[in-house]
């Protein structure tokens, strides 16, 4: 039996997760995701190939609980944001913005946007099986306050409209993936294009 690092396997598997982790992005420091291999992953972590597999079946399902860990941190600051319902939704959509953009610049997050160094789209899960549709849920819910309040103007279909802007989010996730210092510049360009589309006309 493995020798089990930590005082739990809980912790033990939050170990190996992080191990995991730190492998996949130092080896996408060094080679393109299609080169890199289960085994490659393995070996960087320190552990037996075959025990690798006990955490994901191959590198597209790895891929994905990784994106996934990696992304909880952001879920939890988007949630915390929205939640400050005395301020102003547009203040909040700006905050949200700022910081989905800056955990993109985080490689993990990055696979899932950056065009040819990451699992194909049709293997990232869409709907409530996204690791990002709680984000996208919070979102909804602030466009939706900002109208009622009068801030932003009624867009009809709100999910359709959030669908549409993430679209923005997911070009920002790709520049960054391209030029992580152009994370300011593409900050303020999104909060621009974001906030007019939703600006009530004067």
């Amino acid at each position: 039996m493995p020798r089990i690092r930590g005082a739990s396997i809980d912790e033990h598997h939050e170990m190996v997760w992080a191990e995991l982790a730190e492998a996949t992005r130092q080896l996408l420091l060094e080679r393109d995701y299609d080169s890199i291999t289960m085994g490659h992953i393995a070996a960087r972590a320190g552990l037996a190939r075959n025990t690798l597999y006990n955490y994901a079946a191959d590198k597209s399902a790895l891929v994905l609980a990784l994106t996934e860990r990696a992304g909880r941190p952001t879920v939890e600051r988007v949630a915390a944001i929205a939640a400050r319902s005395a301020e102003p939704a547009a203040e909040r959509l700006r905050e949200i913005i700022g910081a989905v953009l800056e955990a993109f610049t985080d490689q993990a997050l990055q696979l899932m946007f950056r065009p040819g160094s990451g699992p194909p789209d049709a293997a990232a899960p869409k709907g409530p099986g996204s690791p990002f549709h709680a984000i996208v849920v919070e979102v909804e819910n602030v466009v939706r306050d900002g109208i009622t309040r009068g801030e932003f103007r009624d867009v009809g279909d709100v999910p359709l409209a959030v669908e549409l802007l993430s679209g923005v989010m997911r070009a920002g996730a790709e520049r960054l993936g391209r030029d992580p210092a152009a994370l300011a510049a593409t900050v303020r360009m999104a909060r621009e294009i974001i906030l007019s589309s939703l600006a009530r006309a004067e």
